[in-house]
C-alpha cells in the first residue's frame, strides 16, 4: 500500500512545527504572490477575501476529475472558499469571489478528510489551498493521527511562491496545478494584480516536479504521486497555449502529465471582455492538439 510522505513528518513533529510556522504567515500575510500583509489573526481580510478563519464551501467524493483520481471512489475533493488568483472567468465564483461557504474549525476539516477516507476515495484533494495553507497542514496533524492514510492533492491555480512551496516538501504527494497564462498582459488581463503570474507559476511547477516527479498510474489505474497540469483552452488565446506546451515540452520530462481541457465557457464576468465570451471552435482545438504533437509532449489528454 502506498504511504504519503505527510506520515513520517507527523510521526516526527514536524509536521505540526511547520503549520504552526504557517500560521505566523498570516500577521502580515504572505501566503500569496500578492503578499497583501493583512493582519488576518487580528481579523483584517486578505485580497482573497479570507481573514483567519477557515472557510468551506463543500465537501465530497468528485467523479468529475481525471480518472486516474476519481478511481471506483471519487476523489475526496474539500472546497476551500476564496482565491488568491480572482479569475474574471472563474466557473466557482460564487466560491472563489464571494466567499460562499460555512465557517469551520480545524478539527472539522480534518473530520471531512477522515469521512472521505471512510467513503472509499482514492485521495484527499484540497482545492484552492494556498490562504489556508496553515489550517491544511493542522488539519492533516490531526487526521494523521486518527488514521489517515490517502494521497494528499493540492490543486492549485499554479499562482505559488517559491519559497512557500519549497515548505511543502514532502507534505503533498500530487500537485495538480493550472498553468493558465504564459504572457503577464493576459494574466492581468484575466487576473487582475497577476501580472508575475506566468513567471511565478513556471518556477513553482519546476519545484513541484522536483518534489514530487512524474505522475504515473499504478497497476489499478491511480496516480498517488506526481505531477500533474492544467491547461485550459481559451477562446482567441491559442497562442498562450502553444507558448505553454512549448514551455512544458522544454523544461519537464516529455512524459510529464498535461491535461488539455477544452471546457471553457463564458461565465462570471467573462462577457465583458468580448474576446473570450464565446466556447472555443473546432479550429482552435486541433490547433491545440497539434501544438502538444509539436511540443513533443506523450502523455497528454485532450477531450473530445
Amino acid at each position: 500500500m502506498y504511504t504519503p510522505s505527510y506520515i513520517s513528518l507527523h510521526k516526527s513533529g514536524k509536521l505540526e512545527v511547520l503549520a504552526n510556522n504557517l500560521w505566523q504567515h498570516m500577521e502580515k500575510c504572505d501566503l500569496c504572490p500578492r503578499n497583501c500583509g493583512a493582519n488576518r489573526l487580528f481579523g483584517e481580510k486578505g485580497t482573497c477575501g479570507a481573514d483567519a478563519s477557515l472557510r468551506i464551501a463543500s465537501f465530497g467524493p468528485h467523479f468529475g476529475e481525471e480518472r486516474e483520481l476519481v478511481g471506483k471512489g471519487g476523489s475526496g475533493t474539500i472546497f476551500l472558499s476564496y482565491c488568491s488568483l480572482q479569475c474574471v472567468f472563474c466557473i466557482n465564483s460564487d466560491i472563489s469571489h464571494g466567499g460562499v461557504g460555512q465557517n469551520k474549525t480545524v478539527q472539522d476539516f480534518a473530520d471531512m478528510m477522515l469521512q472521505l477516507q471512510d467513503k472509499g476515495c482514492s485521495n484527499i484533494n484540497i482545492v484552492t489551498p494556498t490562504h489556508y495553507l496553515p489550517h491544511m497542514l493542522q488539519a492533516l496533524d490531526i487526521a494523521a493521527e486518527k488514521g489517515l492514510r490517502l494521497p494528499l492533492v493540492y490543486n492549485t491555480a499554479g499562482w505559488e511562491k517559491l519559497n512557500i512551496v519549497k515548505k511543502l516538501n514532502q507534505v503533498v504527494d500530487i500537485y495538480l496545478t493550472d498553468f493558465k497564462y504564459y504572457s503577464k498582459e493576459k494574466a492581468m488581463r484575466y487576473s487582475p494584480g497577476a501580472a508575475s503570474y506566468p513567471e511565478i507559476t513556471q518556477k513553482a511547477i519546476i519545484e513541484f516536479h522536483e518534489q514530487v516527479g512524474n505522475a504515473v498510474a499504478e497497476a489499478d489505474g491511480i496516480i498517488r504521486k506526481g505531477l500533474m497540469i492544467r491547461h485550459l483552452i481559451m477562446p482567441n488565446n491559442l497562442d498562450e497555449t502553444e507558448n505553454i506546451l512549448q514551455w512544458i515540452g522544454q523544461n519537464l520530462p516529455k512524459d510529464t502529465y498535461v491535461n488539455v481541457m477544452t471546457q471553457y465557457r463564458p461565465v462570471y464576468k467573462a462577457f465583458e471582455y468580448p474576446e473570450i465570451s464565446r466556447r472555443i471552435t473546432i479550429a482552435e482545438y486541433k490547433r491545440a492538439e497539434e501544438a502538444a504533437k509539436r511540443a513533443g509532449l506523450t502523455n497528454y489528454k485532450i477531450q473530445g
